[in-house]
């Protein structure tokens, strides 16, 4: 069948959505999320998948009603099994179990970090095989080959944190109210890049985050100490400076990634890849080494349902369907 109608299911972290794809139409992507961590400062993971109980049927009516179909209409379920929080992907794939048993429909898992890339498919303008990918998110930076929708290969990732928690945790720092990301991006754009900070020397296409997160701790630690209101008064120079930071070290590897492979469909995805510095940069680095650049939509490009109904096409128009004992993986390996 070229055009199954899917419910995808995802819940990694601490949104909880539903989506519904017929063929190649996005018919609904609803999205819940959970704004009782801002109080934490952080996901609690407890927390989390409580929410995920409580909300889920919910949002699946919610997407079931806006798609204007039936559950009996649908031909298969697709779930996130991992990476992620192992409390939260439990009741994602828990849910999706008894759902394609009590309708008698195929199960299809996927890879959250595939769906991520493969979110690039939904609208267009779509990149053509082969493209290089950076994925940006808060648990990962990547930077993959993809030469088919089943086809990808890491070329480089990071040893230790990844740039979002680069961004989280120097929010933390400056006292921002979490998600600290949009709050830093949007400080940054009213600064100046006033500071630097040493950029980590890691050989190949590889990155490392965790030096830089000791950097900016040590300096706002000195400067401090100095002028208590360091911080307060300089806090959009600061953003703009670790932004910048952060942006020159994705892009020097990306640049160092397409020169190597020859490939000039250039592509970002995840949560980061909402950040308007990085948007920003990839269009002037982009025309400045011609290459074709492609961010999804910007609903596409943080956790959300949607992806995970466009990798699970793919692995339907192939019958990549999976045993209803599947268990969900917190480390799920790339596949």
């Amino acid at each position: 069948m070229e055009h199954p109608i899917i419910l995808a299911i995802e819940s990694s972290c601490d949104d909880t959505s539903v989506a519904i794809l017929a063929g190649q139409k996005m018919l609904s992507n609803k999205t819940y999320n959970q704004d009782m961590h801002q109080k934490y400062g952080g996901v609690v993971p407890e927390v989390a998948s409580r929410s995920h109980q409580q909300k889920l049927t919910t949002v699946v009516q919610s997407a079931i009603d806006e798609a204007g179909i039936s559950l009996h209409q649908l031909d298969a379920v697709a779930v996130t099994r991992g990476p992620g929080l192992i409390g939260s992907l439990m009741v994602g794939v828990s849910f999706a179990k008894g759902l394609v048993m009590g309708l008698q429909i195929p199960l299809i898992e996927v890879h959250h970090m595939h769906a991520h890339i493969l979110a690039h498919f939904i609208d267009d303008p779509k990149p053509d095989f082969p493209f290089l990918c950076l994925t940006v998110s808060g648990g990962h930076t990547q930077i993959v080959r993809v030469d088919s929708p089943h086809d990808m290969v890491i070329l480089g990732q990071t040893l230790d944190d990844a740039a979002g928690e680069a961004f989280d945790k120097t929010g933390k720092l400056l006292d921002l109210p979490y998600p600290a990301g949009p709050v830093l991006d949007r400080l940054a754009k009213e600064g100046e890049v006033k500071y630097s900070f040493p950029e980590p020397k890691v050989d190949g296409l590889d990155f490392s985050f965790s030096g830089l997160k000791t950097a900016i701790l040590y300096f706002l630690r000195d400067h401090t100490a100095d002028d208590p209101d360091f911080i307060q008064k300089e806090l959009p120079h600061i953003c703009a400076s670790v932004q910048h930071t952060i942006i020159e070290i994705l892009m020097k590897k990306l640049i160092t990634a397409a020169e190597q492979e020859g490939i000039t469909e250039i592509a970002i995805a995840g949560g980061v890849s909402a950040n308007s510095g990085l948007r920003s940069a990839l269009e002037v680095i982009g025309q400045e080494h011609s290459w074709h650049t492609y961010i999804p939509a910007f609903q596409y490009c943080t956790d959300n349902a949607g992806m995970i109904a466009k990798a699970a096409y793919y692995k339907y128009l192939k019958s990549e369907f999976a045993n209803i004992d599947i268990s969900p993986s917190a480390r799920l390996e790339w596949q």
